[in-house]
């Protein structure tokens, strides 16, 4: 049996689709097909059951299955143990936030691409949680809490929620040192956040917060960066900000940061292609760079 024809079983089981699969890999739906079937008449058994409707493993592909994904993971593995310039090929299909992928994925996408001319890059960017299984996805990059849920998630940087202003509208106003003190100031919120989350020994603490302006991050950070107020975003959302002293962090005596992270949320599997690896690695650096600025 070929690697190519059991990563096709794979993606399928994944999917849950030939033509999904089919125009991930760019070939045919027939190609599909017949490579399915050449790995299934060479293991001999049915590994998926197939209606007009609907694909789902039999028996047999549920046990086949963990096998198959080990047979990848060490192929791919393989390819690239003694490479320093191992190519990345293929489609890399990413969704992540809007904010988030204007300002930490696209910067990295040119290099990317032309470090490795066989790589290809659908990025869609939305603020709306895909199924990444049954939508074809590699990475799903998500900077709020996790949900409960089956897939693989790797934590990329730290990206503790942090209190921020401008340095004139610190100078005006001076600065917040207790969580009660905040009712004091213009607090510039994203919409359908009443409130503001911060950690106390360990637990979760929040107050309601009164502003006059409520937007998504993009417009909530303008504002306070022309000194309209004070905002909690992610380190991630004012990182260039920070370093340019557009803004300054506000520390509170009283309570921290809520601690989330940057999260690259995988599918169901082990096997990691080396195109995904490329970008976590690229995005991982980037943000890690920036933050230690």
């Amino acid at each position: 049996m070929t690697l190519n024809d059991v990563e096709i079983f794979i993606a399928i089981s994944e999917t849950g689709s030939l033509a999904e699969v089919a125009r991930r890999l760019d070939i045919s739906p027939m190609t599909v097909s017949r490579r399915l079937a050449a790995l299934e008449q060479e293991l001999g058994g049915r590994l998926l059951q197939r209606t007009t409707r609907s694909v789902s493993l039999t028996q047999e592909g549920i046990a086949f299955l963990p096998y198959a994904r080990a047979m990848c993971e060490a192929g791919e593995g393989a390819r690239t143990l003694f490479r320093t310039d191992a190519q990345a090929s293929g489609l890399l299909r990413i969704t992540a936030p809007s904010g988030f992928g204007r300002r930490a994925i696209l910067p990295l996408l040119p290099g990317l691409l032309t470090q490795h001319p066989a790589l290809r890059i659908d990025l869609r960017l939305d603020e709306e949680v895909v199924d990444i299984v049954g939508q074809g996805f590699d990475i799903a990059i998500r900077v709020a809490p996790l949900r409960d849920s089956s897939l693989i998630a790797r934590k990329i940087v730290d990206n503790p929620r942090i209190l921020c202003a401008s340095p004139d509208y610190v100078q005006r106003h001076g600065v917040p040192r207790k969580m009660s003190e905040l009712a004091e100031h213009n607090c510039l919120r994203l919409t359908n956040m009443p409130q503001w989350t911060f950690e106390k020994s360990g637990k979760a603490s929040s107050i309601s917060v009164e502003g006059n302006f409520s937007s998504n991050v993009e417009a909530v950070r303008k504002l306070c960066a022309e000194g309209m107020g004070i905002a909690q975003l992610t380190r991630s959302d004012v990182a260039e900000e920070l370093v340019r002293n557009s803004l300054v962090e506000i520390v509170l005596e009283d309570v921290q940061p809520q601690q989330l992270a940057v999260w690259a949320v995988l599918p169901t599997t082990r096997y990691l292609p080396l195109r995904a690896r490329l970008f976590i690695e690229a995005l991982k650096t980037s943000l890690t760079q920036t933050a230690n600025s």
